[in-house]
């Protein structure tokens, strides 16, 4: 059986009691952040009217996904690419592999036992939910047929508008085919030169109790984050990928949370659009942001915070880097209430 065992207790010493608003922005250089797999040799996503590259939840979902996998956590929704399997697993597969449990076991336990040990150890469900139809002959009627994720997020679009590499158009491949043959084939290199892609999420108490979601898997975010964008994109078509700030809100209010977060960003160098390449180009405004919390301080419980040292903030007509934006979050919360998270001491 799998051997992540962390989920809200029965007791409820580890439950979600607060609401929780997410804000992750990360670059992407000379890469493609998102191909779409339904276009002429997986094109980057592009919203042609803004010219802004996006990037869809899916994406995101199965960075974090990956990392718990490779974090030793059960996964439902396995990575085809990264699977030892032979052939794809069906979904029956995919429970077992998780769970530990057969269709034999399943005929001795109640819908609720069974439910209980599929999040138990499927961590990625606990997160983001998932539609459960199983084909088991001795699955209990009273089995969720569906998992409604606690943990949401919006699609991204960049705040720049993109620029598709002009350069290393084509790619070829040759083999040896035996003898003397070779075989070769082609296909388009479809990169961006620069995206600043900001990503907006929910995490909501009031689903977290039916998916078993923990207060330990929300804290669990505030690293995985950051890491599964640093260890997920090691790869030719996503390298380029750094994540460069991470912000999570944490309400003291039932029931309450800003929204689009992500709204408070702009990017406010002089460089156009057109001319960034990197992250020394970039200067992100975040007065909306700032401005947006310390309106609704006495709703906060606590700022959980990451900023990468390349990142420069413009706020209150300053820039500068991690310290300055912690201090103009101290100054909307409370220097008590700032946490400055280290994504790997955990």
């Amino acid at each position: 059986m799998a051997s992540d065992t962390t989920h809200a207790d029965t007791d409820g010493t580890d439950a979600v009691e607060n609401r929780s608003e997410i804000v992750f922005a990360y670059d992407a250089e000379d890469t493609n952040p998102n191909g779409n797999p339904l276009s002429a040799n997986d094109k980057p996503r592009v919203d042609e009217t803004t010219g802004k590259a996006v990037v869809t939840d899916v994406r995101l979902k199965r960075y974090l996904r990956d990392q718990l996998d490779d974090d030793g956590l059960g996964v439902y929704i396995q990575n085809p690419s990264k699977s030892d399997a032979d052939s794809v697993l069906d979904r029956e597969d995919l429970f077992t592999a998780a769970t530990g449990i057969d269709d034999d076991e399943l005929g001795d336990m109640t819908g609720s036992e069974a439910a209980d040990a599929f999040l138990t150890n499927a961590v990625d469900v606990r997160y983001f939910g998932a539609a459960v139809t199983f084909d088991f002959d001795n699955l209990p009627d009273d089995f969720p047929g569906q998992f409604i994720g606690p943990v949401q997020f919006s699609h991204a679009r960049s705040l720049n508008k993109i620029v598709r590499k002009s350069e290393s158009k084509q790619l070829s491949t040759v083999v040896s085919s035996g003898g003397d043959a070779e075989q070769g084939t082609f296909a388009a290199d479809n990169r961006l030169q620069y995206a600043f892609i900001p990503f907006h999420g929910v995490v909501n108490e009031r689903n977290a109790g039916k998916t078993r979601l923990s207060q330990t898997d929300v804290e669990r975010l505030d690293s995985l984050m950051w890491r599964s964008l640093k260890n997920q994109t090691l790869t030719r078509s996503k390298m380029g990928h750094q994540p460069r700030l991470y912000l999570r809100v944490e309400y003291a209010t039932d029931d309450f949370h800003i929204g689009t977060l992500d709204d408070g960003f702009e990017l406010t160098q002089e460089k156009p659009d057109k001319e960034l390449r990197n992250i020394s180009d970039v200067v992100l405004g975040v007065d909306d942001l700032i401005e947006s919390l310390s309106e609704n301080r006495d709703h906060v419980e606590a700022v959980h915070f990451i900023a990468d040292r390349h990142l420069t903030v413009e706020a209150n007509g300053e820039t500068g880097g991690a310290d300055h934006l912690s201090d103009q979050l101290a100054e909307a919360v409370g220097a008590d209430n700032v946490v400055e998270v280290d994504p790997y001491d955990t």
